[in-house]
C-alpha cells in the first residue's frame, strides 16, 4: 500500500512508501492528512522512556512547501500500461475488450508518416485491428475510432499509474477528474 503524497495545496505529487511518509511525519514535513491511519510504523525503544516509538500513517498526506507552478504543466508520460488503462482495454476499432498481451499502442496518424508518439495520436488496440490499419489512417484503413483519444489530466495520471489504490485515495483523485472521463465508467 502506497501513501499519495499531495503538495500543501492538494495537488497530488506522488506515490510515496510508508516508510517515505513516515520520513516526513518525522520530520514535521507533513501539512495535514486525510483518511484514517492505515498503518502503525514502529521504530526503536526510546532511551529515557522505554516506550516504542509509533508512526500512524494515512494513506493522503500533504507536505509543507511549495512546488514549482511547472510541474503541474507536464503532460504525463505515455506508457503502454497508461494508455491501455486509459482506454479501459478496449480497442479504438473493434470496441472489444482485451487482454494486455492482446493488446498494442496504435498511431492514429502512423509515425512512418510524420505522427507522433503522443496522448493525443496514440489509441489502444487489439494486434488484429492494428494489424489491418498497417502504416495507413483510420480513413485510408476504412476503419472508425469508437472514442477520441485525450491527455489524462495530474488526477487521472495517479490513477493510471496502475497502483492498489485504496478507497479514501480513489474518492480524493476521482473528486477532480472530469465526469467525461472514462475513468469515472
Amino acid at each position: 500500500m502506497d501513501v499519495l503524497q499531495l503538495d500543501i495545496s492538494g495537488r497530488p505529487q506522488a506515490w510515496i512508501s510508508p516508510q517515505a511518509a513516515a520520513v516526513l511525519y518525522a520530520s514535521d514535513g507533513v501539512a495535514w492528512t486525510l483518511g484514517p491511519p492505515c498503518r502503525v510504523l514502529r521504530g526503536g525503544l526510546q532511551r529515557t522512556t522505554g516506550l516504542q516509538s509509533r508512526i500512524e500513517v494515512h494513506p493522503i498526506i500533504a507536505v509543507r512547501g511549495s512546488v514549482p507552478s511547472r510541474a503541474w504543466r507536464q503532460t504525463p508520460a505515455l506508457s503502454n500500461t497508461k494508455l491501455f488503462a486509459r482506454d479501459r482495454d478496449i480497442c479504438a476499432y473493434c470496441s472489444h475488450r482485451q487482454v494486455f498481451s492482446e493488446l498494442t499502442r496504435e498511431h492514429i496518424v502512423p509515425v512512418s508518416r510524420g505522427g507522433v508518439d503522443s496522448w493525443m495520436n496514440c489509441i489502444t488496440a487489439c494486434r488484429c485491428c492494428n494489424g489491418r490499419k498497417g502504416s495507413r489512417t483510420p480513413e485510408e484503413a476504412g476503419m472508425v475510432l469508437h472514442y477520441l483519444p485525450y491527455v489524462p489530466s495530474l488526477h487521472e495520471d495517479m490513477i493510471l499509474r496502475g497502483r492498489r489504490i485504496m478507497a479514501d485515495q480513489m474518492e480524493f483523485l476521482l473528486a477532480s477528474v472530469p465526469k467525461s472521463s472514462r475513468l469515472h465508467g
